[in-house]
């Protein structure tokens, strides 16, 4: 059997109308305020806090024997991301 897939299509879903489908879908700009912000559930403050007082601890582990800093973009890589070395150090792939 042939299909026309240009022919409109009708179902009883589309004799919906406008008002009947405003009515089932809530209001996002309704006057509700969200006591909890969802980007930012811990509280944290936003930019322009003072953070002068918070302390940050971060482990920097030292170069590994099989990494190389690509002289163009100053990521480290793998070895075998290299593609050629110059005067100054190697250059990775994405770089070359």
């Amino acid at each position: 059997m042939a299909t026309d897939y240009d022919a409109p299509r009708k179902t009883d879903d589309d004799s919906e109308s406008i008002e009947a489908l405003k009515e089932r879908v809530p209001d996002k700009m309704s006057g509700a305020v969200d006591v909890e912000d969802a980007d930012n559930p811990s509280g944290f403050e936003l930019p322009g806090a003072d953070l002068s007082d918070l302390e940050l601890d971060v482990v920097v582990l030292p170069p590994q024997e099989d990494e190389f800093t690509c002289v163009e973009c100053f990521l480290v890589k793998h070895r075998t991301q290299i593609d050629h070395e110059i005067a100054g150090g190697a250059v990775c792939i994405e770089c070359a």
